[in-house]
């Protein structure tokens, strides 16, 4: 079954964005895993520490290659440089990192993409992606009104 794939293009701040969606994710009970570049989890890995005073939203930062079974059974954000451990979460959040038919695996994909012209190509790329494997895709233009392509 394909994931249902999101692309939320033109954040101003990826890495905010990202908390805000993290936080209610966690309210809700989910689980997710959040895939990126090294940079973008350690800045997203503070943020999440700064983000609101007054909420907490657990998260656990899995560097390439390791893994910690135990802490990710009772941790509800896992954020991860490379391949998301299997058993993971049924959503995968991507902030810029490259995906493959293996994401498929995932029930959803929500790709969140800022304004600099590097992040607006290569996530036009990860799109093409997604429709070569033929899967599903919803865009949510920052600012703007619901579109599917």
């Amino acid at each position: 079954m394909a994931p249902q794939v999101e692309f939320h293009t033109g954040v101003a701040d990826p890495v905010h964005f990202a908390c805000r969606l993290l936080r209610k994710a966690y309210r809700q009970r989910s689980t997710l895993a959040v895939r990126a570049p090294a940079s973008t989890l350690a800045a997203l890995d503070r943020a999440l520490w700064v983000f609101e005073p007054q909420d907490f939203v657990p998260h656990l930062l899995l560097h390439a290659g390791s893994t910690d079974a135990a802490a990710l059974r009772r941790t509800p954000i896992w954020l991860v440089e490379g391949a998301v451990p299997d058993p993971g979460p049924a959503v995968l959040v991507n902030l810029g990192a490259e995906i493959d038919a293996a994401d498929g695996r995932f029930a959803r994909l929500i790709e969140i993409v800022g304004t600099d012209a590097d992040a607006v190509r290569a996530a036009r790329q990860r799109w093409r992606r997604c429709e070569q494997f033929g899967w599903p895709i919803r865009h949510h233009p920052a600012g703007g009104a619901k579109a599917s392509g």
